[in-house]
């Protein structure tokens, strides 16, 4: 039977707003608070209690790591390769040569997905064994605890990002189907002219806002 020491998981790969945040959990599994679960099952208040308690146990080490709006807008990129960087970032910050990982699978193929990410942790200079699987998150609890960390930390970073635009309203959760952040887009459009600098402007929603701007002046001449 594989112990693992390191899980993995990445939050924010589908929203119009922010970044993408992935999180990298070495630990013990005995070693985890025993109500870690898939962050999505969980509320928020629950998510940021179980954060703040993996971040001050001696026994627990987290890495993280972020891709840019600007890193997803590129289009020499892709959603799955870019998966694959944050998960490499996160874990090359904590891994130690000889761990194994199991990984939230960010590919059809479980197998193509873990061998990339094995390979770009390579690449940092360390050596580990990598097995990915489709809702890890939700099987296993290193990488459940991964889950809450990648999600506390992209709303801890939606949070300030909304903070930067106090005159067209809160942003809400960036999520394309969150009609507070729709608002926002529309907001920010209608008083701009533009996107915001946080919005992934290769997003369809993104694309449907601009347009819809433009209809609404045409129909002012």
């Amino acid at each position: 039977m594989t112990t693992f020491r390191i899980g993995v998981d990445e939050a924010g790969k589908g929203p119009v707003l922010g970044p993408m945040t992935a999180a990298a959990v070495r630990a013990a599994a005995a070693d985890l608070p025993t109500a870690v679960a898939d962050s999505k099952r969980l509320s928020p208040a629950k998510r940021e209690s179980l954060a703040a308690t993996l971040r001050d146990s001696e026994a627990v080490d987290i890495g993280l790591g972020v891709v840019t709006v600007d890193e997803i807008d590129d289009p020499e990129t892709d959603m799955n390769g870019l998966t694959v960087d944050a998960q490499v970032r996160a874990i090359a910050a904590v891994a130690e040569p000889g761990d194994e990982a199991i990984v939230d699978a960010g590919d059809v193929s479980e197998s193509r997905f873990g061998r990339r990410v094995r390979e770009g942790v390579a690449s940092e200079g360390v050596e580990i064994a990598v097995t990915a699987e489709h809702g890890a998150d939700d099987s296993h609890p290193l990488a459940a605890a991964a889950s809450i960390v990648a999600k506390v930390e992209r709303d801890r970073r939606m949070a300030a990002v909304g903070s930067d635009y106090p005159d067209c309203g809160p942003v809400g959760s960036g999520y394309p189907s969150d009609r507070t952040t729709r608002e926002f887009l529309a907001a920010y459009v209608d008083r701009h002219g533009d996107l915001p600098a946080c919005a992934r402007r290769s997003w369809s929603t993104c694309e449907d806002v601009l347009a819809a701007a433009e209809q609404t002046s045409l129909g002012e001449f």
